[in-house]
């Protein structure tokens, strides 16, 4: 058991102190009237002369975070989950046993205070305390005020402390389900409606990630968690449900950087009767709607870059983006050797799984363009051997109607015309499975209730995938996936 800091040991015996007065150390109910910006917002233009006509009362309650004892009277300040306000406390306000109780309270102690409001002479809007509650005794000390948290490790791993002593965090927390609620009304009024799916599978498909993987004991069987969220979808469009979405956690066992966490929030949508295109202006709408409602304007500055959502995105194919950067043109045939020679002469290293074309595309494109998409664009025109649920292009089959959409070099949502040809997608997934073969451990597998859902006949259709938490660094400008997830997967202390 670790050994306790002296400030530990007097909270301690404060607590101990107060059981013997008859106070509850970690409180009771108390009715809260206001919050403190509220208040603040309330009386802030109003005269200091004023407010000797003023009798308005609040009960409001939060965490002490400054205090200035001065004898016979005080200050200190509380702050709510709305922000703080500056509270007087008198003897001959509160009396002599609550004044003396307030005397104990520490840095980080939760009270309640029934308060007047007032005007100090320096224009403050402030709480005269009639009456001061004990709530909760805090036995840690808060960080340092100036300084609260500064490793960044242990912002993330004591999130509750952060939450505390940093503004920008609270205010994220509160502004990523603002973004979410404006995602919901959004798909409302677009006539999707949103259901809920299994997170437990016994199939690896809807995309191209590693797993994490379970086990049932009492069926005995391995299962995955979720890695994607389109296969029970697309089986709700066959069953007729016409315009579905899903807001979900899905599990990929994969690295961690600034931008990626294992577990992490995705939004899926199909759209029966619908295409590529038709998904590129639900996107444009979703994005600007959420600036417009939610924020007020059109411009973000995220990693460095100033991003405009206004307008019409640009749209760009993968091989004349590829063409742009390097010369070469992948619309034209060529044979895998020759691809691997161009490969080869720009030091791109090709894995045994991805010895095809359609793969030396891909890889090109991740050298040479994704990081400089920085403007909202739909990059389509994907080749056909990295996209196995999306329907071929009618024009050249080697690819096939997906996009992809990127903003400030990241990828932000994926989306097709979807594959409704059951043979065909039997094909696919068996070429996935060629693929795992090879090495390819993010492959598919081959899901025959998903074939026989098809075979009933899906409606053409367009779908799209976006991740939740990547839209909300974008919107609340922040640079790291952590900022925006409350609880983001952290390594163990030891």
């Amino acid at each position: 058991m670790r050994e306790l800091t002296e400030q530990e040991k007097v909270r301690r015996e404060k607590k101990e102190n107060l059981v013997k007065m008859g106070i509850d150390p970690f409180g009771t109910r108390f009715d809260k009237t206001s919050y403190s910006k509220l208040i603040k917002e309330k009386y802030q233009d109003i005269p200091h002369d004023d407010f000797e006509n003023i009798s308005d009362t609040y009960n409001i309650a939060g965490r002490i975070m400054f205090i200035r004892k001065m004898g016979k009277a005080s200050f200190f300040t509380i702050q709510d989950k709305m922000g703080s306000i500056q509270i007087y406390i008198s003897i001959n306000d509160v009396g002599t046993d609550n004044y003396n109780l307030f005397k104990t309270a520490d840095i980080g102690d939760i009270v309640g205070v029934l308060g007047k409001v007032m005007k100090t002479n320096t224009g403050e809007v402030t709480l005269k305390c009639l009456k001061y509650t004990h709530l909760v005794k805090a036995l840690r000390p808060l960080p340092e005020k100036f300084h609260g948290l500064t490793d960044i490790e242990e912002r993330y791993r004591r999130r509750y402390v952060d939450l505390i002593m940093n503004e920008q965090a609270k205010k994220v927390a509160f502004e990523r389900p603002k973004i979410i609620r404006c995602i919901q009304n959004f798909m409302d009024e677009q006539g999707f409606i949103e259901v809920e799916t299994p997170v437990l599978n016994t199939f690896l498909s809807g995309a191209s990630a590693r797993p994490f993987i379970t086990h049932h004991n009492t069926q005995d069987i391995d299962m995955y968690l979720r890695i994607a969220l389109e296969i029970p979808l697309k089986k709700l469009l066959v069953g007729g449900l016409e315009a579905v979405y899903e807001i979900g956690r899905v599990f990929r066992n994969e690295g961690m950087d600034p931008k990626h966490n294992p577990e992490f929030t995705l939004m899926e949508a199909y759209l029966a009767y619908s295409d590529l295109e038709k998904m590129m202006d639900l996107t444009e709408k979703m994005f600007q709607t959420i600036a417009k409602k939610v924020y007020n304007k059109t411009i973000f500055n995220w990693c460095g870059h100033q991003i405009d959502l206004s307008g019409k995105w640009k749209r760009l194919s993968m091989t004349d983006a590829i063409k742009e950067k390097t010369g070469i043109d992948f619309k034209k045939q060529m044979t895998v050797d020759e691809a691997l020679q161009l490969a080869k002469e720009h030091n791109i290293t090709v894995l045994e799984h991805q010895k095809n074309v359609g793969h030396i595309i891909n890889l090109f494109f991740e050298k040479y363009v994704e990081e400089t998409l920085i403007e909202p664009t739909f990059l389509y025109g994907h080749p056909i051997e990295i996209s196995p649920l999306t329907k071929k292009n009618k024009q050249d089959p080697r690819f096939v109607d997906r996009f992809e959409l990127f903003i400030g070099g990241k990828e932000f949502a994926n989306a097709y015309t979807e594959l409704n040809d059951p043979i065909d997608q039997l094909q696919r997934f068996e070429e996935q499975l060629k693929e795992r073969a090879l090495g390819n451990n993010e492959a598919n597998d081959i899901d025959t209730d998903f074939i026989e859902a098809l075979e009933y006949g899906m409606p053409p259709a367009g779908g799209i995938g976006y991740g939740i938490d990547r839209l909300c660094m974008l919107f609340t400008e922040q640079d790291s996936i952590r900022d925006v997830i409350l609880f983001p997967t952290m390594k163990p202390l030891d």
